[in-house]
């Protein structure tokens, strides 16, 4: 992290804050002098809801420079009477906050934090440390710390944060009931990448098929060095290795609604009794039991996440030219290709391409890499 320092923010406020969307008042224009049309944002009153009002000065916050350039706001508060805890779950405007004592408390956010103006579709996400005022029982979320290991997709075009602060994603797909989608895993593959989080292939209901026709797809995420696990919580098979795995760490588990996700974490920690449910038999679609992201501590050390069933993942902050670089096959070739804003789907001299030709990069994820870079919903 950078230097950090205290100064004011002049900081954006959301739409309420705004001019109304719609002008209404045209009579009344129609009827004044042509002079009062040239009014101009300086003449606004601030006491009204204007342009004016849709910015305001916070005093006294530290900013924080990151890495790749930006900043995190540090609000500046009395850390005295605060204590620090980590939110579980969000649900509606409540958020529940376990502290290190082991109380869960129900927290308001304050709402300054609500109200700036951000690219994110919620403030608070599961996850998160944040800083509690606590006072007759009743909790205020006062600062959000800065995170890290975030899964976030894209949702109407603004950042939804699914989980923050977590070391591994395990990407849970399943064998059949419902098929198994290898370009969604690619996308969640993408998103580990960019996020700088460990991520684990784990393929459930194997029971339900011949694991000798996995073998094609495990072998191309085995050889590129991501943990790939064959399980069944029917059976049984591979959950010691996968308890092994989550064992102390920060992980989280993702997919597609009704691939066992929260059957496999019973099986996990038989004390967790999470809701479950069957497959729909008309579409093989699975029916979403868990709602909300929710933080679990394991018996055996560690927090894990489960959340709700994913049927479509859309790349948060990630540009065409960048996707090439998320694929560990790929990235080794792209400053080999003859043009250096190579696409590596109608250039000539692509060195990506001619490691297809050549069998160094698996046919099907090259196909994924193109129709993510073209933006397609692809299955």
């Amino acid at each position: 992290m950078g230097k950090k320092k205290k100064k004011k923010v002049r900081a954006d406020f959301r739409k309420k804050y705004g001019s109304r969307t719609r002008k209404n008042d045209f009579t009344r224009a129609f009827d004044q002098s042509d002079d009062s049309s040239d009014e101009t944002v300086y003449r606004e009153r601030v006491s009204g809801k204007g342009e004016l009002t849709r910015k305001r000065t916070i005093t006294g916050a530290e900013v924080e420079e990151t890495e790749s350039g930006g900043f995190h706001v540090h609000l500046d508060i009395d850390e005295t009477n605060c204590s620090t805890g980590r939110v579980l779950s969000v649900h509606g405007l409540a958020s529940f906050v376990e502290f290190e004592d082991g109380r869960v408390i129900p927290c308001a956010t304050r709402g300054i934090l609500k109200s700036l103006s951000t690219d994110q579709r919620h403030v608070v996400a599961a996850g998160d440390l944040v800083l509690v005022s606590i006072k007759d029982g009743e909790g205020v979320i006062e600062r959000i710390e800065p995170r890290t290991g975030i899964l976030s997709r894209s949702s109407r075009n603004r950042q939804h944060v699914i989980v923050a602060n977590v070391d591994q994603i395990i990407i849970v797909t399943s064998a059949a009931e419902p098929r198994i989608k290898p370009n969604l895993i690619d996308r969640f593959l993408v998103t580990a990448e960019k996020s700088q989080i460990q991520a684990v292939v784990c393929i459930n209901k194997v029971d339900l098929v011949d694991a000798a026709d996995l073998q094609p797809l495990v072998g191309v995420f085995a050889q590129l060095g991501y943990d790939t696990l064959l399980v069944s919580a029917e059976s049984g098979v591979g959950i010691e290795a996968m308890r092994a795995l989550v064992k102390g760490k920060q992980s989280v588990v993702a997919g597609q609604s009704g691939v066992g996700k929260s059957s496999l974490l019973n099986c996990i920690d038989r004390n967790l009794q999470l809701r479950v449910s069957t497959v729909s038999a008309e579409n093989q679609k699975g029916r979403h039991t868990t709602t909300a992201a929710r933080l679990i501590a394991l018996e055996n050390g560690g927090y894990i996440v489960d959340t709700p069933g994913i049927r479509q993942f859309q790349l948060w902050d990630v540009i065409p030219e960048e996707v090439g670089g998320f694929y560990r096959e790929i990235r080794p070739y792209v400053n080999h290709c003859r043009f250096p804003d190579c696409t590596h789907q109608h250039e000539t001299d692509c060195a990506v391409k001619d490691a297809v030709a050549d069998g160094h990069i698996d046919t099907r994820r090259y196909e994924s890499y193109c129709h993510l870079f073209s933006g397609e919903d692809y299955d």
